[in-house]
This record gives C-alpha cells, structure tokens and sequence, in this order.
C-alpha cells in the first residue's frame, strides 16, 4: 500500500469517530447539503472511472487551503492555545511534532470543557470523550486536550471529495497535509461550499471562452448555459463545426454531460 492509499485508509477508518452535534437550526440544512454534496460526489468518482484522455483540471483542496497555517506544539499551555484561537479568529488549531506532521487538533470546546470543569471545583479534569488520563488541573496541554488522530485531507484532493468529508464529519475546518502527514495549509467548510456553488459559472466561462476561440465569429450567436455541470449549446453553427465544438465540451474534464440544441447555419 502506498503513501496515499495508506492515507485514504486512515481517513476512511476515521470517519467512523461519532461526529460533533449540530445546533438546533441546522438539521435541514446539513441534509440539504449532504444530498447536494452526495450528488457531486457521485459525478466525481463516476469521472475518475472514466478511461483518461486529458489531464484532469478539477480544482484542488490546494488551491483552496489558506496559507500560512497556525497551529500548536503538543506542550502548549491551554492559555496559550486559547490565545491562538482568539488572535486568529477560528474554533480549532492542528496540534503538530517538530516535524510539522499533524498530530491532532484542539479546539474551543476541548478547552472549554476544561475551563468548564474548573469553574465547578473538581479536582481533575478528564480529556474529552473520557480519553487517557486524568489532568492536573492548571498542567493541561494540547497533547492532553487535542482530539487524535485528527481528521486531515490531502492537498491534492478534489474539492467535491474534501467538501463530502467535511459534511459527513460535520467539521467547520480541516487541516491539509501532504501524504506524508506534513501540515501544509488549512482549508474551511465555507471556502469548498462558495467553490461548488461557483463551478457552473466557472464552467460556463471556460466553454464561452472555448467558443470565441474555436469560432470567433459565432461567440454572440451561440448561448451556452450550465446547471450542475451538464452544458448546454443553443445556436446556429456550421455542420462540421457544430460537431467540433461538441467533442471539444465533452472532452472537458469538468462537464458532466452536453445537451446538444445547436442548430445548422445556412451557408
């Protein structure tokens, strides 16, 4: 098994961890979403089985990830973890070696617990989900809070395959890492949505533009619409370019299918 099927393993046998629980408000929407994302996932691996003709130009958790990426030692004190969290602006922070390979992540509500516990006086404080030892209080560090292993992406993942996991795990961020676990970047729930819901317009530029540069002289005539990946071509075109340009849609690797109501042009 190679570095990214070792991967992929892991990731797999990480979903199975019990995932966070929504607020109150969000049970329509996470199912809205898990049937949208199902729906892209499904044309995304129906994609990869296609016999290859091309490189692929899918867009990429690399080209999403926010970089520089925060992120903390395992011996970093909770007051120094929380002051990360309030300088940065986000709910959670990878937990690294010194090797910047991701050993976990710790968040607001695994220091929220602690701080939660204190305030009510108890003697020790208990890692989330009961996990390991008991912490003395004020000696609790992001080794003994962090949730591990932590739930990572590749770089080089597709942005529907990313977006399907963060919808199944319910989490708002994810560190991105390179096969070898190095943390490389930081990519949020958000970021992958707007990218999803901005690929018809991304696509229907790129056929537009195949258009104006295969036919100049038909770029005002032929209309090129895009739902869900499927374009579709309306407009007079000459026999043998028609046929052209139908075969240059299809062979994009981003298109799920062409509706052809391109019309013959009298010579």
């Amino acid at each position: 098994m190679n570095e990214r099927e070792n991967h992929s393993a892991g990731t797999e046998a990480r979903r199975g961890v019990p995932g966070r629980a929504s607020m109150p408000d969000e049970p329509l929407r996470q199912d809205t979403l898990m049937r949208y994302l199902g729906a892209i996932a499904a044309v995304s691996a129906a994609k990869a089985a296609r016999p290859a003709r091309a490189p692929r130009t899918a867009l990429l958790v690399r080209d999403l990830m926010a970089v520089p990426h925060p992120s903390v030692t395992a011996d970093t004190a909770l007051p120094d973890i929380a002051r990360s969290l309030s300088e940065h602006g986000i709910g959670s922070l990878p937990v690294v070696d010194t090797d910047d390979r991701v050993l976990g992540v710790v968040s607001e509500a695994d220091l929220l617990a602690v701080v939660a516990a204190q305030a009510h006086r108890l003697s020790t404080v208990r890692r989330p989900r009961e996990a390991g030892p008991a912490v003395e209080p004020g000696k609790e560090t992001a080794e003994s809070l962090m949730t591990s292993p932590a739930i990572t992406v590749l770089a080089d993942t597709t942005v529907p395959e990313a977006a399907w996991l963060v919808a199944l795990t319910r989490l708002k961020r994810l560190p991105v890492t390179e096969p070898d676990g190095r943390l490389v970047g930081t990519v949020q729930r958000h970021t992958l949505l707007d990218a999803l819901l901005q690929d018809d317009a991304a696509i229907r530029e790129g056929v537009e533009g195949r258009v104006r540069e295969m036919f100049p002289e038909a770029a005002d005539t032929v209309e090129v619409t895009v739902h869900e990946g499927v374009v579709r071509l309306r407009g007079p075109l000459a026999g043998d370019d028609a046929a052209r340009l139908l075969a240059e849609v299809k062979g994009l690797d981003v298109v799920t299918a062409v509706i052809d109501e391109l019309t013959v042009r009298d010579e």
